[in-house]
């Protein structure tokens, strides 16, 4: 089966070991089913790192109709207008990283314990190329290795990135980098990350502009929900 919509985002974050519990609890007693319940939102899904190597520590995808959902009056609105458990949680965030993805290619399949998270810039110019190629060779190569069961691949939109910067009037400055990311889902972290380690490598990525070396995560399974 394949996503729920056209449009994803991913967040990355992480806590101090001592709030761990309550954001925890945050996330699967009221973030996820708040999120969920939000027009255009379909299903929301939480990780936890599989290592002590991976950073950070949390990872959530919530998928959506399309990219715009998270460009909404009514999305921009809830996020200016969080819970005091939201906002006690959200202000001890360590590290957070926001991605508004326009999925590119869809290869998924059911839903695994585990996935790898694959983030990296290329070469705006090369964007259909690189998605040709994470349809036809890449993502296929890597889903016929044992216990990856499917993936997919989507780029940030920096309109609807910015889109919450813009409608409370920051003044700091907005991003401005069409980061990717692709995400290997399976039954096994150790599968999903040793397929992306193998075939998203930097040499790899390289034709299609990328010039560092791409960020490399993986994740086990914690809650999620869906409409």
């Amino acid at each position: 089966m394949a996503l729920r919509g056209k449009g994803m985002l991913i967040v990355l974050n992480e806590v101090k070991r001592r709030d761990a519990h309550d954001f925890n609890e945050w996330y699967n007693r009221e973030h996820i089913d708040e999120r969920v319940n939000l027009p255009g939102f379909r299903r929301a899904r939480r990780y936890v790192a599989a290592d002590a190597a991976t950073d950070p520590r949390y990872l959530a995808t919530y998928e959506c109709d399309t990219v715009g959902d998270l460009a909404t009056s009514r999305y921009l609105k809830l996020l200016a207008n969080q819970t005091p458990w939201s906002q006690r949680n959200m202000a001890r965030f360590t590290r957070f990283r926001r991605l508004t993805l326009r999925i590119r290619v869809d290869l998924a399949h059911g839903v695994g314990g585990a996935v790898t998270c694959v983030r990296f810039v290329p070469d705006p110019a090369r964007a259909a190329r690189l998605a040709a190629w994470l349809k036809s060779e890449a993502l296929p190569a890597a889903i016929r290795r044992p216990d990856v069961v499917g993936a997919f691949a989507g780029v940030n939109d920096l309109e609807v990135a910015n889109a919450p910067g813009k409608a409370k009037g920051d003044t700091y400055p907005l991003s401005d980098v069409v980061e990717w990311a692709v995400v290997l889902e399976g039954a096994d972290a150790r599968a999903t990350s040793a397929a992306a380690r193998a075939i998203l490598t930097r040499r790899a990525l390289a034709p299609f502009g990328v010039t560092s070396a791409p960020a490399i995560g993986s994740y086990t399974f914690l809650f999620g929900n869906e409409r």
